[in-house]
């Protein structure tokens, strides 16, 4: 019993240490507003193809004047997303193959996304994308805009 105790408290106290997120959220001791600042960097090593829309005026919902659309970016090595909002542009980004790394407004620390999860990008949000792995990033964006030309990653 006591063997189990201290196995289970070492692990408690493991997922305890801080440091960069992972699962692909913020640390909830880690949220912070206006956390990270705004960076210039351009975008980078990116490559980003519509490859489908709908126009959402023509559909229940009845959202004039948007759009909901799927998009492909590919982030090559040492590739970067540039700074963005998504005040008027939720998305949800599906990590495809990859790893990517997240500097957040609203988070202390990087956020590593890995393949297979999903990123909710939602009002609050402003951030940069960064790919420090050796090979490309495919990430799938599915979101919602007022322009289908919008060139903002």
């Amino acid at each position: 019993m006591l063997k189990r105790t201290f196995l289970a408290t070492t692990l408690l106290a493991g997922f305890a240490v801080t440091g960069p997120a992972f699962a692909g959220e913020c640390p909830a001791d880690k949220i912070k507003a206006d956390a990270t600042k705004p960076v210039t960097h351009g975008a980078k090593g990116v490559t980003d193809k519509v490859l489908s829309m709908i126009d959402l005026s023509k559909e229940k919902v009845a959202v004039k004047g948007h759009v909901m659309r799927v998009r492909r970016l590919e982030v090559q090595p040492g590739g970067i997303v540039p700074w963005h909002s998504h005040a008027d542009r939720p998305a949800l980004i599906y990590v495809a193959s990859g790893e990517i790394v997240e500097h957040a407004s609203n988070c202390m620390v990087p956020i590593v996304h890995k393949a297979g999860e999903v990123a909710n990008e939602t009002h609050p949000v402003s951030h940069w994308w960064e790919n420090k792995a050796g090979v490309p990033v495919v990430l799938l964006s599915f979101d919602i805009t007022h322009d289908p030309n919008d060139k903002n990653m």
